[in-house]
């Protein structure tokens, strides 16, 4: 089963044990110890060991998967753009992926914002987005 390793480690460093000190107390060995603390996964007798050396309670020691929301920011560019009847030269939008992507931004659209001059448009919007890292 999944524990709370991080709690495992943060209650045995509190109290100064290092992993072979924590294997006594516990009466686990140091190798079940390090697995434990390394990837969470232990039995029930592992986890009631712990949690007795540890003086808390057994359920302190559930694992509980966090579900951290995603945040995003978003910047728009706007490249100047001919199209319609005629058909003029295209903006260079694979240098401003590129040069957009090398700063950690994502394409997320383009729009081509509707005019009322004869269905011909002057501009594109690239609406670009890149994931907020909280630390």
């Amino acid at each position: 089963m999944k524990i709370n390793s991080a709690l495992v480690l943060e209650h045995r460093l509190k109290r100064s044990l290092s992993q072979d000190e924590f294997s006594i107390i516990s009466g686990l060995s140091i190798r079940t110890i390090q697995r434990i603390e390394k990837d969470g996964m232990a039995s029930l007798q592992s986890k009631k060991a712990i949690a007795a050396a540890l003086e808390i309670d057994i359920r302190d020691l559930d694992y509980e998967e966090s579900t951290k929301m995603k945040k995003y920011e978003y910047k728009t560019i706007e490249m100047p753009f001919k199209f319609g009847i005629f058909k003029q030269k295209t903006p260079d939008v694979e240098n401003l992926l590129n040069a957009e992507g090398a700063q950690g931004w994502r394409l997320h659209q383009v729009v081509l914002p509707a005019s009322s001059n004869f269905g011909q448009t002057d501009k594109m919007v690239v609406i670009f987005e890149r994931e907020i890292e909280e630390f």
